[in-house]
């Protein structure tokens, strides 16, 4: 993470500002706001879409949906990439992609979080309605119609 988000100290909008016209410094922006666009990411985005995680019980299919709108967010971070032989601009592909973001992705962050809810819930004690719901097993079914 300290290489992805790594950004030099000085101002990011001397360019913009026209404080400099370098391609060194164009590059120097461009990778600056790549870092914040992968801020935002990081912590907006992600704590939105995984808010309330430590609940959920994730079916294939809703860890594919997750990855899927992972990489299109990483692939308007990071933006399309020249091939080596032809030199036309093409998508990433996802192993690049995490390549290039190099941090767990977000079926891992779900993961990670349903197990750190686990370990808190099983410190409050067996007596908590928390703990009830997480290792309980329904008596019987629900009845039939509204409650």
């Amino acid at each position: 993470m300290s290489n992805l988000l790594s950004c030099s100290q000085s101002d990011p909008l001397d360019f913009v500002k026209g404080n400099s016209n370098t391609l060194y410094d164009l590059r120097r922006c461009i990778k600056y706001t790549t870092c914040i666009y992968i801020y935002i990411y990081i912590y907006i985005y992600v704590e939105l879409v995984l808010y309330g995680c430590e609940t959920w019980s994730l079916t294939l299919r809703e860890e594919r949906r997750l990855r899927v709108f992972e990489n299109r967010v990483l692939r308007r971070v990071f933006g399309p990439n020249r091939d080596e032989v032809t030199g036309e601009r093409r998508k990433l592909h996802n192993e690049e992609l995490n390549d290039l973001y190099s941090l767990p992705n977000v079926v891992r962050v779900v993961k990670w979080r349903r197990m750190r809810w686990s370990g808190h819930v099983a410190l409050i004690g067996e007596d908590s309605g928390v703990h009830r719901v997480l290792v309980g097993k329904p008596e019987r079914k629900r009845p039939l119609g509204r409650p």
